[in-house]
């Protein structure tokens, strides 16, 4: 350990990376095939210490890659190199102002700075953040591969694993295919806890239709059937149906879920660090979602086990994330991350990193390696 208060930040780079992927998927707003981009951010201090960030965009959802590099490279590195860590929160508020948008290259640039502080002091993330209130986590798996019959397959291998939850991508095919979807993993899998989750899929004139069939099956809760600015729609659905209704793409920060608890447009909210841009703004969040009586679980994007171990701190100093999360891309997505050891899950739980920082550690061979674009230095 060192002296914080003789930590400068000597150098930061930056990496634009594609990793593969094993199947197609399809969400209401899109499909996702071949390879993810991700951003992956390395601060360096002045006594040799370095941490890790990851930016995890979906152009469709948040923005893109090439948009979060050029935030991190161009526009922000000017307020970071040099400055001492001590100055963390400035250095934050500093890149937050310096760019509009880019929540995601905002959380990576934040996630690298607390993980860097946790190399130097000693303390986990979740401890800098505000403390533990959980060491395990509950994994839910998305299902969203137009080939359902490879769903079934990934079903088959999650309940081996002991994973209980899985959520339905729906909205981005017929009707019938989903009911069908649906039916078929209550007969096959009746011991999985099953969500659905439209991605903004459907339609003004065939929301309410659909909602209601899918209420009917009785998931344990239903997300975000309609386009984020519909919030009239979101409430109107939630009054005429009995499972909850969760909002995400409707809800990135404080002022719309502000917005979302005065109209009522839902029982719960998706938190994730790509929406808020930021690790404590979204521990926040969780915290103005419980004081309106909102429930909460750990969203995430496409990403690698960088930034779900970032979630997965997040989610451990949060009281109120108590649905789960999905950090499963990692292990059941990609086909390979750029963890130097497996991010953890064991028995259906994602298992806090126990080590300094953010506690896993990156394989800078297999970042260079699928790198499409580096900017390096001070």
């Amino acid at each position: 350990m060192h002296d914080l208060n003789n930590e400068t930040i000597k150098s930061m780079d930056v990496w634009h990376i594609q990793l593969p992927v094993n199947a197609p998927r399809d969400h209401g707003i899109g499909l996702v095939k071949g390879a993810v981009d991700i951003i992956i951010v390395k601060l360096t201090s002045s006594s040799g210490a370095v941490g890790f960030g990851e930016g995890s965009p979906w152009s469709v959802f948040t923005g893109t890659a090439e948009a979060s590099f050029a935030a991190l490279n161009r526009y922000m590195r000017p307020h970071i190199i040099g400055r001492p860590l001590s100055e963390r929160q400035k250095i934050i508020s500093d890149c937050a102002l310096s760019v509009a948008h880019c929540t995601e290259a905002k959380v990576a640039l934040e996630t690298a700075l607390y993980d860097l502080l946790g190399q130097i002091s000693g303390l986990r993330v979740a401890d800098l953040l505000g403390g533990a209130f959980r060491e395990r986590i509950d994994l839910s798996c998305s299902l969203a591969n137009p080939d359902f019959d490879a769903d079934i397959m990934l079903c088959e291998r999650l309940v081996d694993d002991g994973v209980g939850m899985v959520k339905l991508k729906a909205g981005f095919a017929s009707h019938q295919f989903d009911m069908m979807r649906l039916e078929t993993l209550r007969k096959k899998f009746p011991q999985l806890d099953v969500r659905v989750d439209f991605n903004q899929g459907l339609n003004v004139d065939e929301a309410a239709m659909r909602v209601r069939d899918v209420a009917g099956m009785k998931p344990s809760f239903i997300e975000q059937p309609v386009a984020a600015h519909h919030f009239r729609l979101m409430a109107q659905l939630k009054q005429m149906i009995d499972v909850p209704l969760l909002a995400d793409e409707s809800v990135f920060n404080s002022a719309d879920l502000n917005r979302a608890i005065l109209q009522d447009i839902c029982d719960g909210i998706s938190v994730k660090i790509m929406k808020t841009g930021s690790l404590m703004g979204s521990v926040q969040l969780a915290a103005q979602a419980a004081s309106a009586g909102l429930s909460a679980y750990g969203g995430d994007m496409f990403e690698s086990g960088l930034a779900h171990a970032a979630g997965t701190h997040m989610i451990a100093a949060s009281a109120n994330i108590t649905l789960g999360c999905e950090f499963y891309q990692a292990k059941y997505y990609l086909e390979t991350d750029i963890l130097a050891t497996p991010f953890v899950i064991e028995n259906g739980q994602v298992v806090v990193p126990d080590g300094p920082g953010l506690g896993v550690y990156v394989d800078e061979d297999k970042v260079h390696h699928y790198a499409l674009n580096h900017a390096g230095g001070s």
